[in-house]
């Protein structure tokens, strides 16, 4: 596909559950960009929006990302949860020393620390430090849970009027992930967030049960809330299929939010993109047919 504007920007992960998002966002401001996936059988829904100029690559092929970099200034860098994340993202970083590339925008999470007992967290922040070692301009994003995750608790809502996890009381600030993307798409676009790292939260800080009651409001039947154990959690993580090093730092990720690590309320949304963040009783209203 050509363009009378060559992009400037360079999105990776952009079939994710954030990466897609910018891409839309973008494409709905008319701002060229090019995105890297691994597989065009994957792109379809890229393939559809103007000013997306697609290419393929790997991270674990430095020459592949040498060629998506050609032209780039600015880069949004998310890569799929593996095993092997930090390493991978730090192979990127390494491709960019090669390129013409000004400002790098990455995806982080909320409390990355090199100290913390979260694996998640220190792979984050090592990736955070890469960055800054290379003297780059930079945004480091921090979102909180998404909203969007509750999905994959779609159908025991459904079905069971209940979901689970081993958060216990602790108030969680969890977003909606198309205000994530808002504030990526401004550090992308504006220098104003040059050097700058944002806390991305919700308006509020609610529990698993204050979900529950919110769920239980607009589906109009009772949802309950189940807290369970680490070893519960993990059993049903395996069945579900998910690996063993994903299942073990979900488990850390939880046992972070029960700790009340994660109920601060930031305002940095607001500040970066002019709007309010999106509340959890809009998200719920806006994807009622899937929970019902």
């Amino acid at each position: 596909m050509t363009h009378l504007t060559q992009p400037t920007i360079l999105v990776t992960g952009a079939t994710g559950s954030v990466g897609s998002v910018l891409a839309e966002q973008l494409a709905f401001k008319n701002i060229p960009f090019r995105a890297l996936v691994r597989s065009l059988d994957k792109a379809s829904n890229l393939k559809q929006l103007k000013c997306a100029e697609i290419v393929t690559g790997d991270f674990n092929d430095k020459q592949s990302i040498v060629n998506a970099l050609a032209g780039i200034e600015k880069v949004f860098l998310l890569s799929n949860s593996s095993e092997t994340a930090e390493s991978l993202q730090c192979n990127f970083v390494d491709a960019v020393m090669e390129s013409n590339v000004k400002h790098i925008v990455k995806l982080s999470q909320f409390a990355a620390d090199m100290n913390s007992p979260v694996r998640f967290l220190r792979y984050h922040a090592a990736v955070e430090q890469r960055i800054k070692d290379t003297g780059l301009q930079y945004t480091f994003l921090r979102p909180n849970l998404f909203m969007q995750g509750l999905l994959g608790f779609a159908d025991p809502i459904k079905y069971q009027q209940q979901f689970f996890s081993t958060a216990g009381d602790a108030k969680i600030s969890l977003v909606d992930t198309r205000d994530i993307a808002a504030v990526a798409l401004q550090a992308l676009v504006s220098r104003d967030n040059e050097s700058k790292i944002y806390n991305i939260t919700g308006p509020e800080d609610l529990s698993h049960n204050d979900i529950a009651e919110i769920l239980s409001e607009i589906l109009e039947k009772e949802i309950k809330y189940i807290n369970v154990s680490d070893e519960e959690l993990k059993a049903a993580l395996l069945q579900a299929g998910f690996p063993s090093w994903q299942a073990a730092g979900l488990i850390e990720d939880y046992a972070h939010y029960a700790r009340g690590e994660a109920a601060m309320v930031s305002h940095d949304v607001m500040e970066v993109t002019g709007k309010a963040p999106g509340t959890f009783t809009n998200f719920v209203k806006e994807y009622r047919s899937a929970f019902e």
